[in-house]
């Protein structure tokens, strides 16, 4: 009887043993193992190619004509990258690349500031201190369903779409990437206001405090770092998002990209990737800046 119960036990210290985390770690280890396995053994992926001279000397042949220390690329002249006219013009289309990402997270962030709050469960229902009603839970869920709905369509789709009733530019550009990231952030910042302690709130309604004044001193001081940490974090992606929408006609730098891609101009496709580099660069240490001043505050 002893060794049964002590069989019973170690048993039941096996099963405490695996737990869900464990089991995906596992078998995301063996799921990883059998997918490469499969691309190196399985089928013709070409890595071995990736080891041979011949590759590296087509490499460095393409590099050598990028440079113009050989014809080919450049065409015996001299590369865009090396010509301070080129990089005028491509820095104006960069500037409007700029704006396109502002104007986009603009228009993100000023949708969600108007929507956030009732797209929050524990505002709707009242759990905050307020009374509940049955257009709030409406409200609620038109509103969590239109983020998913922004947000699952890809910023590409959303610039093809409006490409057709707008004139290609800018801005087409920044209402696709607007919409896309209106569906991120507003998710993110409803989430913080459902997760968020509720005393303060619940404080000001027993102390006589209305709905206006409930969420301007209880909720909107609590939510609002997050939002504004959410909303620069996403203008650090949507800076790199803009060459997608450029691909139709969107306008600024990503527009340009396709043309030169499209004619083999590679030198040009290379001093527009060094301007993408500029750009994110810049927006990221000044994300970063912004962001730091935020939460201190």
């Amino acid at each position: 009887m002893i060794t049964d119960n002590s069989k019973l036990v170690e048993a039941t210290r096996g099963l405490r043993g695996i737990t869900f985390p464990r089991v995906s770690l596992y078998g995301f280890l063996v799921l990883s193992v059998v997918s490469w396995a499969y691309i190196i053994f399985g089928v013709d992926s070409g890595l071995g190619d990736l080891f041979t001279g011949r590759s590296w000397s087509n490499a460095g042949h393409f590099f050598s004509q990028l440079l113009g220390l050989e014809g080919g690329l450049t065409g015996g002249g001299r590369p865009a990258f090396f010509d301070l006219g080129r990089w005028g013009e491509t820095g104006k289309l960069a500037y409007k690349t700029l704006m396109m990402s502002v104007l986009a997270i603009g228009l993100a962030g000023f949708g969600v500031l108007v929507t956030f709050l009732p797209a929050a469960r524990n505002v709707s229902n009242g759990e905050l201190g307020g009374s509940p009603s049955l257009a709030l839970g409406v409200l609620y869920h038109v509103l969590r369903l239109f983020f998913a709905f922004t947000r699952a369509v890809p910023e590409l789709i959303w610039a093809m779409v409006i490409v057709f009733f707008l004139s290609p530019g800018i801005l087409p550009g920044a209402i696709a990437l607007g919409l896309h990231n209106y569906g991120i952030v507003g998710k993110l910042s409803a989430e913080v206001v459902e997760n968020m302690d509720p005393g303060p709130a619940r404080a000001l309604r027993s102390a006589g405090a209305g709905n206006i004044q409930m969420l301007a001193y209880g909720i909107i001081p609590q939510a609002m770092p997050h939002f504004l940490t959410y909303l620069l974090y996403r203008w650090e992606v949507v800076i790199r998002t803009t060459v997608v929408v450029g691909f139709v006609s969107a306008g600024g730098l990503g527009q340009e990209f396709r043309l030169n891609l499209s004619f083999f101009q590679y030198t040009d496709v290379f001093l527009i990737i060094l301007w993408y580099l500029i750009l994110v660069l810049a927006v990221d240490l000044l994300s970063a800046f912004l962001r730091r001043m935020v939460l201190v505050r």
